[in-house]
């Protein structure tokens, strides 16, 4: 049983940040950083701690949410955008939604698939993703994607992000908060409220933008909801 409270947890994932850190170009290869992201996984072997935004547990503000968040109609799709182990997505469907997880490594789709067995996992680059998802989903969840890619590509995703949610649904992301307007250092590269706010487009209302403390690490996030007319 692995437990990610332990010392040695924690030690076995400081190595592997800075191993990892160590390879990490910052996107100057490519801005997409497909490249780092396939090897985080394929380079972890079994062990979780080897990833570094892997807890073995829902994100405490995607946590909180859920808790209050009434109960989706019996039908309700939820995309969870960088499922990664698949911990997040498994959080949503016990509220009720129909989950799908998607993450751009097939390695860590067929390890989120071995730990739960009610979302559907499937590898998809956000950048290329099925056009029939479009318009498709009443949730769309996304929680550290965007902080993890320079300007160029993070402006690219967001557009792609907001598609998804159908009309009346609902976006929810959660990011690392930072405040000012120059350049931040990264990865990864905390958001501004500006830069939240740019989700706010194509008939995407913002309902509720909260810059709250992580518990988990004690650092500014922000909390963000979003709804399509």
């Amino acid at each position: 049983m692995i437990d990610p409270n332990s010392a040695d947890f924690a030690a076995r994932r400081l190595a592997a940040r800075a191993r990892l850190d160590a390879m990490d170009d910052a996107g100057a290869s490519d801005p997409y950083r497909r490249a780092w992201f396939e090897t985080v996984y394929e380079t972890a072997g079994d062990d979780p701690a080897r990833i570094p935004w892997a807890d073995l547990k829902a994100h405490p503000l995607l946590a909180a949410w859920l808790a209050k968040a009434q109960a989706p109609s019996r039908d309700a799709r939820a995309l969870d955008i960088g499922c990664g182990l698949g911990d997040n997505a498994a959080a949503i469907a016990t509220k009720g939604w129909r989950v799908t997880g998607f993450d751009l490594s097939p390695r860590a789709i067929r390890w989120a698939q071995s730990r739960f067995p009610a979302p559907d996992f499937v590898a998809v680059d956000l950048f290329a993703p099925p056009a029939e998802w479009n318009g498709a989903f009443d949730l769309v969840h996304e929680c550290y994607t965007l902080q993890a890619l320079p300007d160029a590509p993070r402006a690219e995703a967001m557009e792609r992000i907001g598609r998804f949610v159908r009309p009346g649904g609902t976006l929810l992301v959660i990011a690392r908060a930072r405040d000012g307007t120059g350049p931040a250092a990264g990865p990864p590269w905390p958001l501004t409220r500006d830069e939240v706010m740019r989700l706010g487009v194509d008939g995407m209302r913002p309902e509720a933008v909260e810059q709250l403390l992580d518990p988990t690490d004690g650092k500014p996030h922000w909390r963000a909801v979003f709804r399509r007319d």
